[in-house]
């Protein structure tokens, strides 16, 4: 096996702010997949964007407003989307809340 973490521990990550009421962490990852947890406040905006990895979203907390390729639906507490490669997506807070994604492969600009 190799040298690649295959545990990762509460806290073990720092924060990064990325805009008003809206942080992350990475809490682990290999060259292939990447898991990231991501924190809103009630109003945050994770604004429309698209990037080449794929992308499964988890909502630990909160409620959420998901824009995926034009089309918007609310995600709450326990459910989960999909956001493919190339499609356009966001999200706006409707309450404080938590998502956690996993990308694949893993997303370098986040270390």
């Amino acid at each position: 096996m190799s040298r690649q973490a295959v545990f990762a521990q509460p806290g073990a990550t720092d924060w990064t702010e990325l805009a008003p009421g809206n942080r992350r962490r990475v809490l682990i990852h290999t060259p292939e997949l990447m898991q990231v947890e991501f924190g809103f406040e009630q109003g945050a905006v994770g604004a429309l964007h698209s990037h080449p990895h794929i992308q499964v979203s988890y909502v630990a907390e909160g409620r959420f407003e998901v824009t995926i390729g034009g089309k918007t639906e609310v995600v709450e507490q326990g459910g989960s989307f999909i956001v493919p490669s190339g499609i356009e997506h966001g999200v706006v807070a409707l309450t404080e809340g938590r998502l956690i994604d996993v990308f694949t492969p893993m997303r370098q600009d986040f270390l």
